[in-house]
């Protein structure tokens, strides 16, 4: 069972952090910190979607949707992309372009500097969790290739943001610097742009994991062949023609198998084999919750 620490976890710091920004940034006149401040709203926002996706991901299937609401939790995260490029990213992009053609007079950076080391310590804090989480079921594969292969966008996308937080902080930490070093007002805005265009690649990023998980992934190669092998060792089955997969949500998943059966069985004997091999199916592999065994005639050979 999920604990969705992780998710908690960004929660809390975002909207602490979003709060802390938006005074400092109103403050200092800072457009890199007020983009820093809507990053976090928008990062706010983006987990109370998620726990809403997860919480009706978990409504129990109906007449309206008999293989259950999983794929909810795919559709939030999809709109979760969505807003960090259509809010997050597009509000910083235009921060960053207003203050390079009308740059306000430097003001006193000491409070600008309190609040990043802040963000970045509850910031730094919940990439730690995600990332300690996320570490669990990583496995041997690489960070990309496992996200790439995890089904729950619950991890990930905390992962994702809190990476592009982080980043966007360092980012805003040395351009505010570097504008006072030089006396130089426009390096705010130039600063408020980076931050945009690391929230336009995140969200792609998402997007496209968020779209092929709601499209429909199926199960692994190597998954796939293990349960051919496993539906073979049947004594009345002869051989696997197709086997279709799709995740109703990361931890459901519907299988269909057609299989040829040996010739000259009876009804009751392929009907008493179908259940021998859902059976075993479900017991090698408790995340197929829905298994169809469909009789086919085997392949004529010419």
């Amino acid at each position: 069972m999920r604990t969705h620490k992780t998710i908690y976890a960004a929660l809390a710091a975002n909207l602490l952090i979003a709060i802390i920004k938006f005074i400092s940034g109103a403050a200092t006149r800072s457009s890199a910190m007020l983009s820093e401040g809507v990053h976090s709203l928008v990062d706010t926002a983006n987990q109370l979607l998620l726990l809403l996706g997860i919480r009706r991901s978990k409504r129990e299937p109906d007449a309206t949707r008999p293989f259950g609401y999983g794929k909810e939790l795919y559709f939030w995260s999809f709109i979760v992309s969505i807003l960090i490029f259509g809010v997050g990213g597009s509000i910083s992009i235009y921060q960053g372009i207003v203050h390079l053609r009308h740059p306000p007079p430097l003001e006193d950076p000491f409070w600008n500097y309190v609040v990043l080391g802040l963000s970045l310590l509850f910031d730094g804090g919940s990439l730690f969790i995600a990332a300690k989480e996320f570490n669990k079921v990583r496995g041997d594969s690489s960070w990309w290739a496992a996200i790439r292969r995890s089904k729950d966008p619950a991890s990930f996308v905390v992962l994702f943001e809190d990476s592009a937080a982080v980043a966007g902080l360092l980012v805003v930490a040395v351009f505010v610097y570097l504008g006072h070093l030089f006396n130089n007002p426009y390096f705010d805005g130039i600063a408020s742009l980076i931050v945009g265009v690391l929230l336009t690649v995140v969200s792609v990023l998402l997007a496209r994991e968020s779209r092929s998980l709601l499209m429909g992934e199926g199960i692994a190669d190597s998954t796939q062949r293990q349960i051919v092998r496993l539906v073979e060792q049947d004594p009345a089955a002869q051989k696997v023609l197709h086997v279709f997969s799709t995740y109703q949500s990361p931890e459901e998943v519907m299988l269909m198998v057609m299989l040829a059966f040996q010739p000259g069985l009876e009804t009751d004997a392929i009907y008493d084999a179908i259940e021998r091999i859902r059976a075993a199916i479900k017991k090698a592999y408790p995340l197929i919750h829905y298994i169809i065994i469909q009789p086919e005639e085997p392949p004529v050979k010419n």
